[in-house]
């Protein structure tokens, strides 16, 4: 099991940059397929990235591919997410998520992570 904790969001105007973190517990973090998604009010959360246990492989949501990268450090059981060039439709609440496992592509539906941060708003201003 692991417990996840994000970090670094905030208020940031249109084009801006945010890097998000998210640290887990657990001695097993490598093991871990690391995700990051994002929900506004009355939608469904939406997938914006994930990484494979070593940050060699990478999926992004087709509305932040070019913008957003997403990374992981396994020695401070850290993922991030940088987000470059935002946009005012970037602006919910991020949640890390981790799941087992290896694939990495196409790996897009909240139900593959058992597990989730509390989440970071970030808010984007036009």
């Amino acid at each position: 099991q692991v417990q996840l904790v994000e970090s670094g969001g905030g208020l940031v105007q249109a084009g801006g940059s945010l890097r998000l973190s998210c640290a887990a517990s657990g001695r097993t973090f490598s093991s871990y397929v690391m995700g990051w998604f994002r929900q506004v009010p009355g939608k469904e959360r939406e997938f914006v990235a994930a990484t494979n246990w070593s940050g060699g492989r990478t999926y992004y949501g087709d509305s932040v591919k070019g913008r957003f990268t997403i990374s992981r450090d396994n020695a401070k059981n850290t993922v991030y997410l940088q987000m470059n060039s935002l946009k005012p439709e970037d602006t919910a609440v991020y949640y890390c998520a981790a799941g087992l496992g290896t694939i990495v592509t196409g790996r897009t539906s909240p139900s593959n992570y058992p597990y989730w941060g509390q989440g970071t708003q970030v808010t984007v201003s036009s």
